[in-house]
């Protein structure tokens, strides 16, 4: 097994990255899933959480994903996030204040937007 995996994230909006990668990891709700190059083809679900991508070059690309699923099959990644942004688009002080809008909401807090936030700002200051 030679060569790397072929990734591509995309978003309802847009496309996000794609290119060449040793590895991704995502989150699913049962935990992390490790992908590398020879992985059994799986169709999963994604959680709010970071994405991580390492290149063959050992740098990392982080994508603060949100919803959505992913698909392995032939050494192809396919991301399809309900929304995503790379680590350099996050804006920390806008994902700050919404954490911070989400969480004031006493009576029934937005736990998926708790969550969003959260994700946006792990990656953001990685």
């Amino acid at each position: 097994m030679s060569g790397p995996l072929e990734v591509a994230v995309v978003s309802a909006e847009r496309s996000i990255w794609s290119g060449s990668a040793k590895s991704v990891v995502a989150k699913t709700p049962e935990g992390d899933v490790g992908i590398l190059r020879g992985h059994e083809p799986m169709l999963a679900l994604l959680v709010e959480a970071p994405l991580r991508i390492e290149l063959e070059d050992g740098s990392k690309i982080l994508v603060a994903v949100h919803g959505g699923f992913f698909s392995v099959d032939s050494d192809k990644v396919n991301v399809i996030a309900e929304s995503a942004e790379l680590a350099q688009d996050v804006d920390l002080e806008r994902a700050k204040a919404a954490l911070g809008r989400a969480q004031a909401e006493v009576e029934s807090p937005d736990l998926s937007a708790i969550r969003r936030a959260e994700a946006r700002i792990q990656v953001g200051t990685a």
